[in-house]
Parts: C-alpha cells; sequence; structure tokens
C-alpha cells in the first residue's frame, strides 16, 4: 500500500494560480500518479495523471491548457501546477496511486482504478 498527503490548497482569487503537492511513500515508477477533485455535490473527477516512469501525461479537458501535472524536485514528489483558476475549480483536491497502465489517456484518470488515496486538500476560488 502506497501513503500519499497533499498539501498546498487554500483560497485564491478567480485568475490566481496556486500548487499543490503530492507526497507518496515509495513505488515503482511503473505506476500512475493522480490527481482527482471532488466539488461539493458532485461525484470525484479525474484532473491529471503522471506515469512517472517516462513522464507521461493526461489532463481532463476541464483543465487542458490551465494545470500542469509534473515529477516534483524530489522523487517522492508529484505537483500539480494551476493557473488561471476559476470559481468552478473549487473542490477539495485528492492524489491517488493508480495500476501500472499501457494507454495513458482517458481512462487512466477513472477513479475505481486507483487502489490509494490520500486524505485530500481544499481549494477554493473565490473574490
Amino acid at each position: 500500500q502506497v501513503q500519499l498527503v497533499e498539501s498546498g490548497g487554500g483560497l485564491v482569487q478567480p485568475g490566481g494560480s496556486l500548487t499543490l503537492t503530492c507526497t507518496h511513500s515509495p513505488m515503482a515508477a511503473i505506476f500512475v500518479i493522480g490527481l482527482f477533485r471532488q466539488a461539493p455535490g458532485k461525484e470525484r473527477a479525474g484532473v491529471a495523471c503522471l506515469r512517472k516512469l517516462d513522464l507521461t501525461t493526461y489532463y481532463a479537458d476541464s483543465v487542458s491548457g490551465r494545470f500542469t501535472i509534473a515529477r516534483g524536485s524530489e522523487r517522492n514528489k508529484v505537483t500539480l501546477r494551476m493557473n488561471d483558476l476559476r470559481p468552478e475549480d473549487t473542490a477539495v483536491y485528492y492524489c491517488a496511486r493508480g495500476p501500472a497502465i499501457l494507454d495513458v489517456d482517458s481512462n487512466a484518470i477513472r477513479s475505481d482504478i486507483y487502489e490509494d488515496w490520500g486524505q485530500g486538500t481544499q481549494v477554493t476560488v473565490s473574490s
């Protein structure tokens, strides 16, 4: 089992930026790290994922071009840089460890394939 902890959430104005960090216990690079979010009254939705082995990424359409997932400066970290934040980005953000997958596509951000989850961090976009 992989332990994951999210950090970096907070309150930001529309148009602003925020960087989330997912710190995880040691894991094989073939696995994927996914970032998800859940807004009040809505289902958990995939945002982005990263396969650490080759840095392949995938983004949900709603964040493509605004968010960037990347390997952190330390081996056990993954970051999500969020730019041009909008009120609809308000949610609890979670990171999770997924399986080894062949194709990093839309199926790679389905929450049902992820096995280990962090506790989440709140992101609020409001003026």
